[in-house]
């Protein structure tokens, strides 16, 4: 069983933590708030480059790229303590170009670098059923199987270096549009009197059915906003990376201003820090302070 470490142990980093040392494999774990190693069930390192120096494996779970790159060759940074032949996997979601520039400067210290995406959020997170989109080398993922196995039930290697991040970026678009979009539709739904409950009925049986009428209203609309998952800061973050990478290929971006709208509207409004579902708050407070879900428990 190999050595395996992990940096980052906050909303998703925790959680796939401890789905793998309830599998039975230790961790060596460690994340600047000192309150988050606990719950995840590592072993506390006093910082990330004493967990990559014990490590045969090291799981980066972080917030974007600047990130990242600090951890991984800042002033404190891990690359000269990783042990030669190690795997790092990079569970963030990060610019693909840097993604590509860690995987090279990693190599010529002979360590592995794997950029895995996911995909599933909080609740796959604690059941083990995420989605990983993995770029890099084929023998270093099938190398780290064994450990993506306890929180991970689909996982595709996806390409080259960078390539997981990219699928990430486009996946991360589509939730984005779906979420925003619909948290648009399920206002004007309250507004023009209709039941919720049965619009999304109606939704989810028609063309309009996506992921977030699937899945996300239906608790929403009875007050559950399914606290735990992306905040509106970090799908901002991700849209924004998107355009990016659309720059980059010479892509038009025509489908980006309404994502970047509404999640930049959330933050201003102040649910920043709160799960990207609070979008259609957002969207609520500037359409006559509109909530889909009443203290009486009512979603009509």
């Amino acid at each position: 069983m190999a050595d395996i470490g992990f940096i980052g142990l906050g909303n998703m980093g925790g959680r796939m933590t401890r789905r793998i040392v309830d599998a039975g494999i230790p961790v060596l774990g460690y994340d600047p708030v000192a309150a988050n190693i606990g719950p995840s069930g590592a072993k506390a390192a006093a910082s990330g480059a004493e967990a990559a120096a014990a490590s045969d494996v090291v799981f980066l779970s972080l917030p974007d790229s600047h990130i990242v790159e600090a951890v991984v060759h800042g002033p404190d940074g891990i690359a000269p303590h990783l042990r030669k032949g190690a795997v790092v996997v990079d569970l963030s979601t990060s610019a693909p170009a840097s993604t590509r520039a860690l995987h090279a400067e990693l190599a010529g210290r002979g360590v592995s670098y794997l950029d895995a995406g996911i995909s599933g959020g909080a609740a796959a997170a604690e059941k083990g059923t995420l989605t990983l989109m993995v770029g890099g080398e084929a023998e270093a993922l099938e190398r780290v199987q064994p450990y993506l196995a306890p929180f991970a039930s689909n996982v595709f290697h996806v390409g080259e270096s960078g390539a997981g991040h990219v699928t990430k970026l486009l996946n991360n678009f589509l939730n984005a549009i779906a979420l925003s979009a619909t948290a648009e539709v399920m206002v004007a739904g309250k507004k023009a009197g209709l039941d919720l409950a049965v619009l999304l009925e109606v939704l989810n049986k028609s063309s309009g059915v996506n992921f977030a009428t699937l899945n996300r209203f239906p608790k929403i609309i009875t007050g559950d906003y399914l606290k735990g998952g992306l905040t509106n800061t970090l799908m901002l973050k991700d849209v924004v990376l998107y355009t990016e990478l659309l720059g980059d290929l010479g892509v038009a971006g025509l489908n980006a201003p309404g994502p970047l709208a509404a999640f930049g509207l959330a933050r201003q409004l102040g649910y920043a820090d709160q799960i990207s579902n609070t979008v259609v708050d957002a969207i609520g407070d500037i359409s006559g302070g509109v909530r889909l879900h009443d203290a009486k428990g009512t979603s009509t």
